[in-house]
């Protein structure tokens, strides 16, 4: 099969485009024909290797996967040939306390494929049954590669974390980002007054027709006296963040007294300097978040078919391009998702 492998860490050059051998299932896999994959800002992450994990090479890249069932091993009973489908990027191992009170994300064996396992980058790819899940008739396949890990990644920090109600102001960092999107079309879809940043005005007449109520150009002006000015001294109730070291301190200092801030990534740098005193003073919650569970992504799923929810893609690439991929999600001119095609 063609695939897109890493043999080294390093930049986008490091990514080719070469023969592999198809991967050879076994009891309990499934093997997908790749019909397209998204990127996220892990790819990048784990092609770099700052991480700091080590990982068997060469490597493929890819945890956003749609396709087709081309086979499947014994022990599946429940998935046929020929049936379409999305992955569920979550790997665990289903028999630890974790796994089995259906909190798969907490497992201490998590992982997501793409990272240790080989991911979507290719023609073909195996994966455990249980993170098969039907693909929406109405989602293309581009589209629903466009919803696993950033949606499911939004709905867990919004939902499961800091329990957005009606009536909330939530503060949406980056919101051309794919978990952006995702946060912005959420909050709406329970309530909330959404007041979105990002770095152009395009990207924020854009977060404004996903129903973003506010929109902050962070790069012209302060975003901290912008939100003030929007929201007065009651503050926001959530910050949804993605960003990291360049956002976090005047995040806490615009929530509101029992505000939320939950965050996913470090975009903009890991390391932030912190004044507890607004932590204890204003009983402001911190809440750390990273993917979410196999149900929450099949709790997901009804909203994209009935069109609540909808996948925003920037553009598709042929798989052979995956390097010119990543250099346009790390040039940030993308609003939504980057998609390969085999």
């Amino acid at each position: 099969m063609k695939a897109v492998r890493m043999h080294g860490f390093g930049g986008p050059e490091v990514l080719k485009y070469e023969d592999a051998p198809k991967p050879t299932i076994s009891h309990g896999d499934v093997l997908v024909r790749v019909k397209a994959c998204a990127l996220n800002h892990l790819d990048i992450w784990v092609r770099q290797g700052s991480r700091g994990q080590e990982l068997a090479m060469p490597h493929i890249l890819g945890s956003d996967i749609s396709g087709v069932v081309e086979a499947v091993a014994e022990g599946v009973a429940d998935v046929q040939p020929g049936q379409e489908v999305i992955v569920s990027p979550g790997l665990s191992c289903g028999r630890c306390e974790r796994c089995l009170a259906g909190e798969d994300n907490k497992c201490p064996s998590y992982n997501i494929i793409g990272t240790r396992a080989d991911g979507g980058y290719a023609e073909y790819v195996k994966v455990p049954t249980v993170n098969i899940i039907p693909k929406p008739q109405n989602l293309s396949f581009e589209e629903v590669a466009s919803v696993s890990l950033v949606f499911l990644t939004a709905w867990h920090m919004l939902v499961a974390k800091a329990r957005v109600k009606a009536g909330e102001d939530v503060l949406v960092h980056a919101a051309g980002s794919g978990v952006g999107i995702a946060a912005i079309q959420i909050a709406k879809l329970f309530g909330a007054k959404v007041i979105a940043t990002a770095g152009t005005e395009e990207k924020l007449t854009k977060a404004r027709s996903l129903g973003a109520d506010e929109a902050i150009n962070y790069s012209a002006t302060d975003f901290a006296e912008e939100v003030r000015k929007l929201v007065g001294r009651k503050g926001v109730d959530v910050v949804f963040d993605s960003v990291g070291a360049d956002v976090f301190e005047k995040s806490l200092r615009v929530l509101g007294t029992g505000g939320r801030l939950v965050t996913c990534g470090v975009t903009a740098g890991a390391s932030v300097n912190m004044d507890i005193r607004y932590l204890f003073s204003r009983q402001l919650t911190l809440f750390g978040s990273y993917m979410g569970s196999k149900g929450e992504l099949l709790q997901l799923m009804p909203f994209f078919q009935s069109g609540k929810l909808k996948p925003v893609v920037h553009a598709v690439l042929p798989l052979k391009d995956a390097a010119k991929a990543h250099q346009l999600m790390m040039d940030r001119k993308n609003f939504g998702k980057i998609v390969l095609v085999p």
